[in-house]
């Protein structure tokens, strides 16, 4: 890991393990709660894991926190500014793509939002989130090929979509120049144990 994602793990561990302790569970509780390797949540705590956005949402959820609580420190400003530059990289590719969280809300009602960045044949899946998640996605630059259950439709720049997040789906750059979006992500009920049927029988994910 480089040096801005070995920090961003380590305060995302340091969250984690914060929210973990304040709930007075030990690892294998949370490992349970989230459908997670004991494992994986060690590393995490420990900032020696790059886990993907598919683990993260699963922890996070099973916290009670959404996930951009777990990339930020706790603050008490009801006003957050995140500047050019400043979002946190959660996926990148060797192809020049990269998932940036820019901005959030608290739970128990979380809202997203993504700058996404995609390289010429990059491809990014996501399983299923949470019941009643929606997503809504704009182009800012290129052409963006996205999956949605059966569903595929390339959009160009200034096109926009609404989907339901909660089906599996995908993003991809069919293009042989860089793709962009904007993507919000609302996750209703975060926290209240609705994530936790799928969570356990959706496997490890690392």
């Amino acid at each position: 890991m480089d040096e801005s994602t070995s920090t961003l793990s380590l305060a995302i561990g340091a969250r984690v393990k914060q929210e973990r302790q304040h709930r007075g569970w030990t690892l294998d509780q949370l490992a349970e709660a989230a459908g997670v390797s004991r494992r994986m949540i060690v590393n995490v705590e420990q900032g020696a894991a790059n886990p993907s956005v598919g683990t993260l949402l699963r922890i996070s959820d099973a916290l009670g926190v959404g996930l951009p609580a777990l990339v930020e420190p706790p603050r008490p400003k009801p006003i957050k500014v995140t500047r050019s530059g400043e979002g946190a990289e959660l996926w990148s590719s060797d192809q020049g793509g990269r998932g940036l969280l820019v901005a959030g809300t608290e739970s128990p009602d979380v809202v997203e939002l993504w700058d996404w960045t995609l390289g010429p044949g990059d491809h990014h899946g996501s399983e299923a989130h949470a019941a009643g998640t929606k997503e809504l996605l704009q182009v800012q630059e290129g052409a963006v090929t996205v999956e949605a259950g059966e569903q595929v439709i390339t959009l160009e720049a200034g096109d926009a979509m609404t989907f339901p997040g909660d089906i599996p789906h995908s993003y991809a750059n069919l293009g042989t120049g860089p793709a962009r979006f904007i993507l919000a992500v609302f996750e209703p009920g975060v926290g209240s144990g609705h994530r936790q049927d799928t969570a356990t029988t959706a496997g490890q994910d690392s």
